[in-house]
């Protein structure tokens, strides 16, 4: 009795959520998925049922993420409050079936549709725009069999309407564009293979019945991403000869993202001479082969820039500066800027200088000064080093730009000066990098906190300064000059990696440790630290950095042990907001003692691991699956057998699929003969944001799509 009454006196003084107010409550109810509002939380009581269906809450469905949602839950979805969509966001849903697709015909309101990554036919897709009459925002995927002759007159009528598209290609084809008469923002992403599954050679010719011509009057934004291959590039081609004739008085942002060399044709010099008279841009990107070696930045107009990318390209800091800043110019505008594998962008002139030598740190200062709202900035691939006796040290710089939210740095810039002449401390069982030897995992010992090792030497570098003055950084990467992932897109596994960076040699825990400073913290990416001992810089970051949602972590200290095991299993009992986790380490062992520290990460949905001749243990595996109930995606390519790996992708696949439609498993040889094969199979939402590595930061313009 005394205990009953003790519980009824805690409800009565406790407070009850329904006597919050409507507008906390909506708050509140905002950061719940839609298909859960609709579906469950509204059948509680009668104030939720109204509360669930409000406007604010019902005006834009995101399911993309929402690996839940089954073809029934869309459904049910759309049949009830269909008529109220205005945005809908399906990107990526790949697991649902292309019947799940007829049901958006209920949203007739529709003004905004995002289907990338979706399984539409030509027939479908004429069915569903036919109803559409109010939709202004298509995203599409073009997959070959794709007829633009089955699109109905109602289908064409409303994409003569619409005003953005985004369209990825998967065949050569125009797709819908040429119906699109009224385009302002077209935003096109080429993944054409060069030879079919059978193996021959495809050709970048369209298919017969598509000569219509595009009509780009009235663009305002052309993006284009290339994957790698030739077919890729003699279709954007053929998109490109149409802005040649005739540039749009409009155009404001152009942007093209080619990996390789993309060669300038007589076309594209016409058009970008065209550009250059008629057009003042805010936003530009284009091939290296554009740009090296012309004075086309010279004569480019500007308006009020927010996105610059000159990836790859060898811009000279000198022309960085004239060119492009003018001297000095107030560009307060800019917010994102990717100068990645701009190897010479801080030095006054690329003619006779090697790609190592220390950069013009006045150069560097300018760009701070003039671009002081930067929010995004990429300055990876390349050797920035510091002068020892010149001007101010790259992280110095940095640090006045307190705006930024996501950064990605090579490894040789962050060390002090002076640093890379000492010899890093010698730790007993360290195993050469020729070797390669399996090593037993074990439990290590290593400084557990700051207070183990030597406080003052490590709160008193530049990086640890740098990262105590950009506190809200979300986003944060450092990478090995050098690096490049053993997994490419298009190739065979890479099986040896180039040594790091002389300058790298000293950064290790300390440096990593330094990283724990940033409270806001969402995504972190490391590659290529050599001086990784133990790892211990690792366990600060999953006890202060409590927003980290995605992890990745490559070739950290030797190559022949994975020598920061014990720190990294300590880490992950902390991350509890952990979504994304990529690891691709050489000899790396997913055993029992690995999963049960990643059953910690109760968040946890896609997880990659990419070894060579890296073990797994299968039964830790199915364990750590069925443990684990947010996970959807597993990807392993490791040193076992084929034998192995299709047994254990089998067994995952038949255990979990049935409770988590949106599974995706690949567990293959990492060195085997038909990996390509087997990339290209991969939801291209998982290949993009994780399976392969590259670097993200200012990659496209903010704010781009939705």
């Amino acid at each position: 009795q005394e205990v009953v009454s003790e519980e009824s006196e805690e409800e009565s003084n406790g407070v009850n959520l329904m006597e919050f107010s409507d507008e906390i409550l909506l708050h509140i109810l905002s950061y719940v998925p839609c298909t859960d509002l609709v579906l469950n939380v509204r059948r509680t009581c009668r104030k939720l049922a109204t509360l669930c269906l409000d406007k604010s809450l019902t005006h834009t469905v995101l399911l993309q993420k929402d690996y839940k949602v089954n073809k029934d839950k869309v459904k049910q979805l759309m049949r009830d409050i269909g008529k109220e969509i205005y945005q809908l966001n399906m990107a990526g849903c790949y697991w649902l079936p292309s019947s799940t697709i007829d049901h958006v015909t209920r949203c007739k309101n529709l003004v905004k549709l995002n289907l990338s990554g979706c399984h539409v036919t030509s027939l479908r897709l004429s069915k569903m725009l036919s109803s559409l009459q109010h939709l202004r925002s298509l995203a599409i995927d073009v997959n070959p069999g794709f007829d633009a002759s089955q699109l109905s007159s109602e289908c064409k009528a409303t994409l003569s309407r619409v005003s953005e598209l985004k369209q990825t290609l998967y065949t050569p084809s125009y797709g819908v564009v040429p119906c699109c008469t009224s385009l302002e923002k077209l935003l096109l992403y080429f993944e054409i293979l060069d030879r079919s599954r059978e193996g021959f050679m495809l050709s970048g010719q369209l298919m017969v019945g598509e000569s219509n011509v595009p009509h780009y009057q009235n663009l305002r934004i052309f993006y284009a991403r290339l994957a790698p291959g030739y077919v890729n590039q003699e279709v954007v081609r053929l998109y490109l000869a149409v802005l040649s004739d005739r540039t749009p008085e409009n155009l404001h942002a152009f942007l093209i993202s080619a990996p390789g060399s993309f060669a300038e044709t007589g076309a594209t010099k016409n058009l970008l001479d065209s550009m250059a008279r008629n057009v003042r841009l805010d936003a530009l990107q284009l091939p290296k082969a554009w740009i090296n070696g012309s004075g086309l930045l010279q004569h480019l107009k500007f308006n009020n820039p927010f996105y610059f990318s000159f990836s790859r390209c060898t811009l000279s800091g000198g022309h960085l500066i004239q060119r492009v800043i003018n001297g000095g110019k107030d560009l307060k505008s800019l917010t994102s800027l990717n100068l990645s594998g701009c190897v010479h962008c801080l030095a006054p002139e690329s003619l006779f200088r090697k790609a190592e030598d220390d950069i013009d740190s006045s150069i560097l200062e300018s760009l701070v000064v003039s671009c002081c709202n930067l929010r995004h900035l990429n300055l990876s691939a390349a050797h920035h080093h510091s002068s020892e006796s010149i001007g101010s040290h790259l992280c110095q710089l940095l640090s006045r730009l307190k705006h930024l939210l996501s950064l990605a740095l090579p490894v040789c810039s962050i060390t002090d000066v002076g640093a890379s002449v000492e010899k890093p401390p010698s730790t007993p069982n360290l195993v050469p990098q020729t070797f390669g030897r399996k090593v037993r995992i074990g439990v290590q010992t290593y400084p557990r906190n700051l207070g183990d090792q030597t406080n003052q030497k490590i709160e008193s570098s530049v990086f640890w300064a740098l990262m105590g003055s950009l506190r809200f950084l979300e986003t944060l990467e450092i990478i090995g000059s050098s690096f490049s992932s053993a997994m490419p897109r298009n190739e065979p596994a890479i099986r040896n990696s180039l040594p790091p960076c002389v300058r790298a040699q000293s950064v290790g825990d300390s440096e990593v440790a330094a990283i724990s400073q940033l409270t806001y913290l969402q995504s972190l990416t490391l590659a290529q630290l050599p001086n990784i001992l133990t790892g211990s810089g690792l366990v600060n970051i999953g006890l202060q950095c409590q927003h980290l949602r995605t992890l990745s972590l490559a070739n950290l200290g030797m190559m022949g042990k994975v020598v920061y095991m014990s720190a990294l299993m300590d880490m992950l009992k902390h991350c509890k907001c952990l979504r994304d986790l990529r690891l691709e380490q050489p000899y790396f062992c997913a055993g029992a003692q690995f999963f049960q520290a990643l059953s910690h990460c109760s968040s946890l949905q896609r997880l990659c691991i990419v070894s060579r001749s890296g073990t797994l243990q299968s039964d830790a595996v199915m364990s750590f699956m069925a443990s684990c109930l947010e996970v959807i995606m597993c990807h392993m390519f490791m040193g076992e057998s084929l034998t192995v790996c299709k047994n254990l992708q089998q067994s995952i696949v038949r255990s979990f699929q049935a409770e988590r439609p949106a599974l995706n498993v690949v567990i293959f040889p990492l060195l085997h003969e038909d990996l390509t094969e087997v990339i290209r199979d991969v939801p291209m939402r998982h290949l993009d944001e994780i399976t392969l590595f590259k670097s993200r930061v200012a990659e496209e313009p903010p704010n781009l799509w939705w």
